[in-house]
């Protein structure tokens, strides 16, 4: 009788990361994820996804990061037990964009846990009726076929792929209208400090705008066309 061939663990679970600390989520709500746009080239999920059914209110929460191989959720269900109140689900789906893992049912039982919304590396379903209860989901539109429990893999608490950014368990997630951005907490008040102090300049800088002066002369970026040009080359 031949041996069985060794195997990993269907499932895997993380240490849990640490709170985020209520100055910094603070800080975080303050801002629109165009601020962040504005001063970063990286953190920032591609725009494939989007606010389901334009429902994007603007949402900070700590990463409670899910991966979920192809038609199976066994581990996202689990994992809303693992949830603290302010978790934003991070759902990386392994390259799947055909089952939906995510519906009204599931994001009931996110919102009695604390979760404040969900991003997802794929589709979701019961778009209007999550839309409707207020839970906000960003991912990359809706499918009408959904995962099961079909007890195949799944990790929980462990550094994911969403959007083309790695979110890393704990992470702060910030999501708008616009988009989405995900940071390790440290990074976050760091950048978010900047980009609220960008922000507040850029008021005061529209508000005593000289009328009549172009954009251009404002900027500085015709500083640098003109120079171009009589740079006496060609």
């Amino acid at each position: 009788m031949s041996k069985p061939l060794p195997r990993p663990r269907k499932y895997t679970i993380g240490p849990e990361p640490a709170a985020l600390e209520p100055d910094l989520i603070r800080l975080m709500g303050r801002l629109e994820t165009t601020m962040l746009g504005h001063i970063l080239y990286w953190g920032s999920m591609d725009r494939g996804i989007q606010a389901s059914r334009g429902f994007g209110p603007r949402t900070v929460g700590r990463a409670l990061t899910v991966q979920c191989p192809a038609a199976d959720s066994t581990m996202l269900h689990h994992a809303i037990g693992l949830a603290r109140p302010g978790d934003m689900l991070v759902i990386d789906r392994l390259g799947d964009d055909k089952y939906a893992c995510l519906g009204d049912g599931v994001a009931s039982a996110a919102q009695l846990a604390g979760i404040v919304g969900a991003v997802i590396d794929g589709p979701c379903t019961d778009a209007d009726e999550m839309a409707g209860m207020g839970f906000p989901v960003w991912c990359r539109g809706t499918a009408p076929v959904t995962t099961r429990l079909l007890n195949i893999a799944g990790r929980a608490h462990v550094p994911v792929s969403c959007g083309g950014v790695v979110v890393m368990p704990g992470a702060v997630v910030l999501a708008d209208a616009d988009g989405v951005f995900a940071l390790p907490a440290d990074e976050a008040r760091a950048m978010g400090e900047i980009a609220l102090t960008r922000g507040q300049i850029a008021q005061e800088r529209r508000a005593n705008r000289e009328p009549g002066v172009p954009l251009g002369r404002i900027t500085g970026a015709t500083a640098l066309v003109e120079a171009e040009l009589n740079d006496g080359r060609g």
